[in-house]
């Protein structure tokens, strides 16, 4: 199955839930937001959404970090495809 994962085309297993995906790529559920097909998927529902043949997904992470000035943001938000 192939899946468009932040505009890169990747090929999977089928079946895949969105939370198998999530483990798949190596990320940290906790630190992770999905947009599946425009839509974004509250993680409460990712084990029981099963991911399609040519879905569109944005994963956006949150990575934390020190070194920021005082007046600048702690954290960033990272759009990556691992």
């Amino acid at each position: 199955m192939e899946l468009n994962i932040n505009g890169k085309a990747r090929n999977f297993e089928f079946p895949l839930s969105l939370s198998s995906l999530i483990d798949q790529l190596g990320m940290k559920p906790d630190r992770v937001a999905v947009e599946l097909n425009r839509d974004i998927v509250p993680r409460e529902q990712w084990a029981s959404v099963t991911l399609k043949d040519g879905d569109h997904l944005e994963i956006v992470h949150f990575v934390g970090g020190g070194g920021f000035p005082a007046n600048s943001s702690s954290g960033l938000l990272q759009k990556e495809l691992t």
